[in-house]
């Protein structure tokens, strides 16, 4: 049975969550965030004390989840291990790596997979062209659905009810004064997306930049994730955007499909 004060609780009320596990995540969050530091700053980040920090990160450095170097802890590479796994569980994900790749090397631009889970979309494959556009975007980073490409394709394939879910869960957060915060439009531009078949982001996760993205199916039809691609507002532009990108995405997204379903 789990003692009264390993809970974590909120307004009084006990959760099921066990304490001590989000103060460690809480200060793998505070490393990954600051890419390296010391445990008072850690402390002064996260409220907690000193000998808390401490106590966490000697832990985690045994078993291989910190480094250290001098007295900056740093995140250790054994979450590299944990992440490499992961993607590899992905149905097919070495057709999806090589045509991510594809789709980079045609456009120029930089080509992302992207899947959902609990709410978030997750990049699982990055790749730039030769005119790329450098972006902090990076494998495994989780972004909000409504403010991506990827996610608002992935969302337009969801049922109404499990789009409410998601955003009572994470809101509609602004990223940039043109991202969609409003419930109404969201599900007015998600009938869109449907219509039409792609989804676009334009300048609405980053300011300067634009995307387009189509989802990929498995073969029952359930949505395992959705290829973008990603450029400048000033190259990406017109019909180029508009109609020959989503054109070139709905050709790499049913490839996907049929080598999935023979693989």
């Amino acid at each position: 049975m789990m003692k009264d004060d390993e809970r974590s609780r909120t307004n009084g009320k006990k959760r099921d969550t066990i304490k001590s596990v989000e103060t460690t995540f809480t200060i793998v969050e505070s490393l990954k965030a600051r890419n390296g530091a010391r445990v008072t700053q850690i402390a002064a980040d996260t409220g907690l004390s000193k000998g808390t920090v401490h106590k966490h990160l000697t832990t985690l450095m045994r078993l291989g989840f910190v480094a250290k170097e001098g007295d900056i802890y740093r995140v250790g590479f054994r979450f590299l291990d944990l992440g490499g796994f992961v993607r590899s569980q992905v149905p097919a994900y070495r057709i999806i790596k090589e045509k991510t790749r594809e789709l980079a090397e045609e456009t120029n631009e930089i080509a992302f997979f992207t899947t959902e889970e609990n709410g978030r979309p997750v990049i699982l494959f990055r790749e730039v062209g030769q005119q790329g556009v450098p972006t902090r975007s990076r494998v495994g980073q989780r972004l909000y659905m409504h403010q991506i490409a990827a996610g608002k394709a992935i969302l337009a394939e969801y049922p109404h009810e499990r789009v409410r879910e998601i955003i009572d869960q994470h809101g509609l957060p602004k990223a940039t004064e043109n991202t969609i915060s409003d419930e109404e439009r969201l599900f007015e531009e998600l009938e869109r997306i449907r219509e039409q078949g792609f989804a676009l982001s334009i300048e609405e996760a980053t300011i300067g930049l634009q995307a387009a993205a189509v989802t990929v199916s498995d073969p029952k039809g359930d949505v395992l994730g959705a290829c973008a691609v990603g450029g400048p507002v000033h190259r990406m532009d017109g019909e180029y955007f508009e109609i020959e990108i989503p054109g070139l995405l709905r050709s790499i997204a049913n490839e996907l499909e049929l080598s999935i379903a023979y693989a």
